[in-house]
């Protein structure tokens, strides 16, 4: 990591040799062979309510919004980063602010698209060893050190899900949305899968393969819905119908 680089972990930055060898959550969830965790996790539930605390009152009141996820690793000139950033710009211009993860690639997009639109434009950074930092198209961020306490938040305070492709973080989040679905922990949530060619193997597996097994229902698989471009995605949005979870709030 040169000088010039950041390691942000919750509000602390680190930079040359003060650079931690663990992140938080990897320090949280690592097994040691004594016993000093007996002492040091409990005191862990302090900073874990300071976190949710202080993201509770950021987020708070920011209106009806819509959490997109895709990778990092998407390039500005790619078909999907071009997507997203359209998409960010209809979600606000149709009264949605944009939560992503606050990172580069598809988050970058659909933050870029809503706050050029004049939207509310959210990113919850998360402290990992790669793609740290706040995208520059973000009006309101939160850096998180533990992802539970994130996830929280982009469901809480999201009126739905837009996946576009990504990797194992993108997944990660689609899985728990549908689950918390299925089980009826939150109801009206459109779950949006952009780009049928991307989701197409996903998709099968799940009707051919789990849903056959009997493993999921076969109307679980009518919990996401498939699309190709923006305008469908905001179609599916539009359609649930579903009222709005929180208050307006206008652009910070």
């Amino acid at each position: 990591m040169s000088p010039e680089q950041a390691y942000r972990t919750g509000p602390l930055i680190y930079r040359g040799e003060l650079v931690p060898s663990q992140t938080t959550d990897q320090a949280f969830l690592t097994e040691t062979a004594d016993s000093d965790w007996r002492h040091s996790d409990p005191w862990r539930v302090m900073r874990i309510q300071a976190e949710l605390v202080s993201a509770f009152d950021a987020l708070d009141g920011i209106g009806p919004a819509i959490s997109v996820f895709g990778s990092a690793r998407t390039a500005v000139d790619q078909p999907p980063y071009a997507a997203a950033r359209e998409l960010g710009t209809l979600l606000a211009q149709a009264g949605y602010g944009v939560i992503t993860g606050g990172g580069p690639g598809i988050m970058e997009a659909a933050n870029r698209g809503a706050h050029e639109a004049g939207g509310l434009s959210v990113g919850l950074g998360i402290e990992i060893p790669a793609e740290q930092g706040i995208n520059p198209w973000v009006d309101l961020g939160v850096d998180f050190r533990y992802f539970f306490a994130r996830k929280v938040m982009f469901v809480k305070y999201a009126s739905g899900f837009v996946a576009f492709p990504g990797g194992m973080g993108t997944l990660d989040e689609l899985f728990e949305s549908l689950t918390l679905v299925q089980t009826d922990k939150i109801k009206g949530f459109p779950i949006v899968l952009m780009g049928r060619d991307y989701w197409s193997g996903l998709t099968d597996w799940l009707e051919h393969t789990v849903a056959a097994l009997g493993s999921i229902n076969v109307a679980d698989l009518k919990l996401f819905s498939v699309v190709d471009t923006p305008a469908e995605a905001m179609a599916v949005i539009e359609g649930a119908a579903q009222t709005p979870r929180r208050g307006g709030m206008g652009k910070r």
